[in-house]
């Protein structure tokens, strides 16, 4: 047997059992999370955090909610910094090896420190089981074969005061770094997982580029993007660097030798199909891993169509850089079991006030009080040194599976409330695709903003063109999808402190050049997410342009 195919199999045979752990573990939850509990008192009892708040005195969920508020990350980022700046001890009895890098609702980057025993308790065995369904489904899409969008092969390292690693999880090499060489994700050994020499870190736009253009001289059976809009780039950038793509693949470029018969077959391939998608260029692409739910839930149908026959979309786990949240075992289209042995859950209803979420006031639920069908935001503890942790991200819950809430992810857990309000992401993109379906529209991407006219401005860009009329009836439905949602949007169109929204139509690209100039500004094209709430109003105008827009009426939403 080959070395790769030893790999393979030693591989294969961790992932499968990573989730067979987990599914045994679900049918102990409270056992399970009593465990982790423990685990994260004992050997965090003698830090800094630990003696301050007894955990040496804690043995129960009561009595650890009653010793330690819930904080965000401002709330912990005392301890944090101390930690990052190398005083040890503070957080936990282990030193950080790195710190993961996660942009904050300021858009400052969060430090999130990551131990060695974080990463064999909590990450791994989740990491692990949330590549089980891609192995099992589709073995084709390996180190070699994916394109792995998520993977920064030349990352620009920063470091904490201490000398630590400061950067994303996905720009990390787990196997150097914490000693596991079977973590390398499917794409990280393919021809195009390493870029040309000479390409600047911080150019993030053109190492894209280089990725992809190294992509389509190749054979790709699956793409990973974890972020849909990654994903959803790649028609998008097809069309405008083709010429490129294709004159650089013919001639060569340093370190890249010449292509002509490549070139020669996507030439005639352009000039068989005209506009070439994804589907033309890897017509044995069978897979795709990214975030299912959100904006995302409203464009992937249509998307999955320009990336091949027969593409599978298959869901990335509910998590952030601080903790695993949830992961799909099987194929559910978008929600996962939570991770019951990495970390330690606790919920509150998301209509909570913000502050009612963190504090010493704060009342929590457990995973057997939860509901389906309602959303809550999440809160976190392990052994990492993050305790009673509002992670800011809503879940929802999906349904059961063997008596287990399977959650989806629903949104980031901030209000936009100009006007009292209240809107939460979730809000808005049921309230949009019940609008749509209605009246068989379909759009790209959307987003919307709290107006400087009292009102709520959409900007939608549409798969196919609308005519007039239907742009005027999507506004009125949109409208009453919110009244019908929102509790807090339907009093404040009551009382009349919001007017009918406005929706703009803007062009199939007008989403996918602003993402691009994000990454082009220096956004990692990981964390160039999709945004239900538009905050900027610079970039608003560059986006809505001179787009028409057409006004919900008033007995609509007040229906």
């Amino acid at each position: 047997m080959s070395s790769d195919d030893e790999r393979t199999r030693a591989y294969r045979e961790r992932v499968f059992a990573e989730r067979a752990r987990l599914r045994t573990a679900l049918r102990d939850c409270a056992g399970h999370q009593h465990a982790v509990l423990s685990e994260l008192l004992a050997h965090n009892a003698d830090t800094e955090f630990g003696r301050e708040h007894g955990f040496g005195r804690v043995r129960t969920m009561d009595e650890f909610r009653k010793a330690v508020p819930v904080r965000d990350y401002a709330g912990l980022s005392p301890w944090i910094e101390r930690t990052a700046t190398g005083v040890p001890g503070v957080l936990t009895a282990d030193e950080p090896v790195v710190y993961f890098t996660s942009s904050g609702s300021t858009g400052e980057h969060k430090k999130i420190p990551v131990t060695a025993r974080f990463m064999r308790t909590t990450f791994f065995p989740f990491f692990y089981a949330a590549w089980a369904p891609l192995t099992e489904h589709f073995p084709g899409a390996g180190l070699e074969t994916v394109l792995n969008l998520k993977h920064d092969p030349v990352p620009r390292v920063a470091t904490t005061a201490s000398g630590r690693p400061h950067l994303g999880a996905s720009q990390v090499d787990f196997g150097t770094a914490f000693g596991e060489p079977l973590s390398a994700e499917p794409g990280s050994a393919a021809p195009w997982a390493e870029l040309p020499a000479g390409v600047d870190a911080g150019d993030h736009l053109e190492k894209a580029y280089q990725r992809l253009r190294l992509a389509v001289a190749g054979d790709v059976r699956g793409v990973i993007g974890i972020n849909p809009a990654a994903v959803a780039a790649l028609p998008f950038q097809l069309r405008e660097w083709w010429p490129r793509i294709v004159k650089e693949i013919h001639d060569g470029t340093p370190g890249i030798a010449p292509d002509p018969v490549r070139a020669r077959e996507l030439e005639h391939l352009a000039a068989r199909v005209g506009q070439v998608l994804p589907a033309h260029v890897w017509p044995n692409l069978r897979s795709v891993f990214c975030w299912t739910s959100g904006l995302a839930s409203l464009y992937l149908p249509r998307l999955r169509e320009e990336l091949g026959t027969g593409v599978s979309v298959l869901p990335a786990p509910v998590a952030a850089s601080e903790s695993p949240v949830a992961v799909t075992l099987d194929r559910h289209p978008c929600a996962g079991s939570p991770v019951v042995t990495a970390a330690v859950y606790e919920f509150v209803p998301a209509d909570e006030d913000a502050d009612k979420v963190t504090g010493d006031g704060a009342t929590t639920l457990e995973l057997p009080d939860l509901e389906v069908g309602q959303e809550y935001h999440v809160i976190v503890s392990h052994v990492g040194g993050l305790y009673r942790y509002a992670l800011g991200d809503v879940v929802r819950v999906v349904d059961t599976d063997g008596g287990v809430p399977r959650l989806a992810y629903a949104g980031r857990g901030g209000l936009s409330n100009a006007h009292g309000e209240r809107l939460r992401e979730a809000h808005v993109v049921r309230a949009l695709a019940t609008a749509l379906h209605a009246g068989g529209l379909e759009v790209r991407n959307a987003t919307c903003r709290a107006g400087e006219l009292a009102r709520y401005e959409f900007a939608c860009a549409p798969w196919r063109s609308w005519s007039y009329v239907e742009a005027d009836k999507l506004a009125a439905r949109l409208d009453a999808a919110l009244v019908a949602e929102s509790p807090g949007y339907r009093a404040a169109r009551a009382a009349g402190r919001l007017a009918p929204l406005v929706v703009c139509c803007v062009d199939g690209e007008a989403f996918l050049r602003e993402w691009h100039d994000r990454v082009r500004g220096g956004v990692r094209p990981a964390q160039a997410k999709d945004r239900v709430f538009w905050r900027d109003d610079d970039s608003w105008r560059r986006l809505i342009g001179a787009a028409p827009a057409w006004h919900g009426e008033d007995e609509h939403a007040q229906a």
